[in-house]
């Protein structure tokens, strides 16, 4: 009741500086008011106004608690296409102001005013008294009296003076409106783990195999501007607030807005058993430029400058998938790198898409960068392993569906399928349907197809058809014409901080193989299980995981090479490929500004021995040929050079810059890597590497190769 004394008086001390009203003048005009009589417009308007802010606003929690006493000025308008728009608001608190833009931007479209039959714009300015019992005494004499709006600045139309066109071009308050925006959640697993909880309760429709997320998908079920509040730090200088605090340019109209800043990835290791040079380094500089124009199309890109040199089984995986041409390397996950100073790197990326959002049903993107789908640490469908490629995405989300629609184009760079120094094109196609079954049940269906440029085939425009099946068009377009692959999801809650998940990739299926006891090499299957403990033992903050996966040989390679399920000789699904089974563990905790985690997994993988006497394909390398396998039956997991793995690491770190997530951190790793037969790829190798770094977080690296 305090609410509503509150909000009806606030509407009806609203001060208008205006002109007389005349009948060529027009109050804006909500639906409810078409058909009332012209003389009553004006008061329809107020009382559809109050009746729906009365209905919306809620009275922030943390100024009724601290006893604040003080006042909140609010400037709003009705523009020429009757939206409301906040223009100003003052206040002490980040709360008031954030809840009062909240309620206006649930306001739906009205009519606008007019003037002699012209739309104008109409602007409003409220003080309001805090806290609510400062306004109830005063209000209570008058509680049968309507609201007054009696009078209003209504703009008349006149010639535009552009002279002063460039001055009036000013940033208003910032409001980190990326929160609410089509921009991606960078995929950070410990960014994602931070509201993973809150995205994953029972009862919520919520979609979370589907990534990278948008800020809009999130931001109704939890609060990043909150959380943010909590890890602000005091600073009263320029400096102090770019770096704690802020990005380092923030520019924002009721139009459009941007930020731009400079990113960093600055690493200083040691590996305790190289002796070829000191230290391990990565040094990268980055700019990241991000915007929206309007509340429907955003804009992201960011560009790096990198130079590195990393532990020793980290170059070497490096320099084994180099591509043809001369350059020495690939660096997992980021691109190809050209020599650098004494055995270093020099590999430049750049990411970016255009996100565009027509309506509530439908977001549609146009980038080069990485995709994922699942719920573990790891995916066997579609994972952020491989370099970034250029792609186009369609999300429809409806009901309880979300329906996801990938097309890709990526590059085979092997010297063997190099056409006249140019790198083979190949394509990729994939839907992935997510289906809530119950409030704590989902599944998910996944179809994926890849294909080649052979006869001058190009993008076939067969697969832009988004609710065709990929494997009728596979058979359609010849029996050599494309590689699909089916799989399925899955995720159960259990509780709100226990969920379960799996998934389940097809490669090849034939029944009479699959149940005839064989081990046939056509059991082209991979699984994967898991499970996510949210505020583990009753303590905010801390995060548990568990997760086993297997994936038998030859899944996802192809007896035509360039077919296989990869983009510059590294994987577009596991990162080791197949031919193996893990189990890994992660624990993480953040509290405030600091953050540690801490990562184990042990696996057993099935090399190629890549001898002389011994060339055979064992299923382990997705790059090679099915032809080239030793045996069709007997197939087993580890075949091959069978090699036992043992990765660990931990990590600590201090969150510099929320805005940016800019961390200070310090790691350790520890890998064993031990195959029966020593060769000259693979052989007997332990690895202990502390690293310090000061990194802006915005992908995921990863070293468990």
């Amino acid at each position: 009741m305090k609410n509503y004394l509150f909000l009806l008086f606030l509407l009806s001390a609203i001060i208008l500086k205006s002109q007389a009203q005349d009948n060529s003048q027009r109050f804006p005009e909500f639906l409810q008011c078409t058909n009332v009589d012209f003389a009553n417009k004006e008061t329809c308007f107020k009382n559809t106004l109050t009746k729906f802010v009365l209905n919306n606003y809620e009275v922030p929690l943390e100024v009724i608690r601290e006893n604040y006493r003080g006042e909140i000025i609010v400037i709003f308008e009705v523009d020429k296409t009757g939206n409301f728009n906040v223009v100003y608001t003052d206040a002490a608190y980040a709360e008031l102001k954030e809840e009062m833009q909240r309620v206006f931007n649930l306001l739906p479209q009205i009519k606008p005013a007019t003037y002699n039959s012209r739309p104008i714009f109409v602007q409003f300015k409220m003080p309001v008294k805090i806290p609510l019992e400062l306004n109830t005494e005063d209000f209570s004499t008058t509680s049968q009296v309507e609201p007054d709006i009696s009078e209003i600045n209504f703009q008349q139309p006149q010639e535009d003076d552009l002279t002063n066109e460039y001055d009036q071009i000013q940033s208003e308050e910032f409001t980190r409106p990326r929160y609410e925006s089509q921009i991606n959640i960078p995929l950070s697993h410990e960014y994602y783990s931070r509201f993973d909880a809150e995205f994953n309760k029972i009862g919520v429709n919520t979609h979370s195999a589907s990534k990278p997320l948008l800020f809009s998908e999130v931001s109704k079920y939890y609060n990043f501007k909150a959380e943010e509040n909590k890890m602000l730090r005091d600073a009263d200088s320029w400096f102090g607030k770019k770096l704690w605090n802020e990005h380092l340019v923030q520019y924002q109209t009721k139009d459009y807005w941007f930020t731009l800043d400079f990113a960093l990835d600055l690493q200083l290791g040691k590996d305790f058993q190289q002796t070829d040079f000191d230290f391990t380094y990565n040094n990268t500089r980055a700019l990241i430029f991000q915007g929206g124009l309007g509340k429907k199309f955003n804009f992201y890109t960011v560009a790096y400058e990198n130079q590195g040199r990393f532990v020793d089984y980290y170059n070497r995986f490096a320099e084994s998938i180099r591509p043809d041409g001369g350059d020495p390397a690939i660096i997992p996950g980021r691109g190809i790198a050209k020599p650098f100073m004494d055995e270093g790197y020099d590999y430049p990326v750049a990411e970016g898409y255009l996100s565009y959002t027509p309506n509530k049903f439908f977001n549609l993107q146009f980038g080069h960068g990485k995709n994922f789908i699942g719920d573990g640490y790891r995916s066997l469908l579609m994972s952020d392993n491989a370099s970034p490629y250029p792609y186009f995405k369609l999300n429809t989300t409806f009901w309880k569906l979300k329906y996801t629609n990938t097309w890709m184009s990526l590059r085979d760079v092997r010297p063997a399928v190099t056409e006249n120094g140019s790198f083979r094109t190949k394509y990729m196609a994939n839907h992935y349907l997510s289906y809530n079954v119950t409030k704590r049940l989902n599944i998910g269906l996944f179809e994926s197809v890849v294909w080649e440029n052979d006869n001058n085939r190009g993008f076939d425009l067969n697969y832009l058809n988004p609710v065709i099946f990929y494997r009728a068009i596979e058979f359609s377009t010849g029996a050599r014409g494309g590689n699909a692959l089916i799989g399925l999801t899955s995720k159960y809650k259990f509780s709100d901080e226990i969920n379960i998940y799996g998934q389940m990739i097809i490669d090849e299926f034939s029944t009479s193989d699959v149940f005839g006891g064989n081990q046939s090499w056509k059991n082209k299957l991979g699984y994967q299980l898991g499970v996510k403990y949210f505020d583990a033992f009753k303590i905010p903050g801390l995060f548990l995981q568990a997760e086993y996966n297997q994936v038998r040989p030859y899944t996802y390679s192809h007896n035509t090479g360039v077919l296989n399920y990869g983009h510059n000789n590294q994987s577009m699904a596991h990162l080791w490929g197949s031919n193996f089974r893990e189990i890994l563990a992660i624990a993480r905790y953040k509290n405030d500004r600091w953050y540690g985690s801490a990562k184990v997994i042990y696996g057993n993988r099935g090399f190629d021995y890549n001898m002389a006497t011994n060339q055979a394909a064992y299923g382990g390398d997705i790059y090679t040929s099915e032809r080239q396998r030793p045996f069709d039956a007997g197939v087993k997991i580890g075949q091959g050079n069978t090699t036992t793995s043992f990765f660990s690491n931990i990590e600590a770190g201090y969150i510099v810059n929320p805005a940016t997530n800019l961390k200070l951190y310090g790691s350790f790793i520890y890998r064993s890597f031990n195959p029966d037969v020593k060769t000259h790829q693979n052989y007997e190798n332990t690895t202990s590497w502390i690293n310090f770094g000061l990194r802006t977080d915005i992908f995921n690296w990863y070293y468990d190769y």
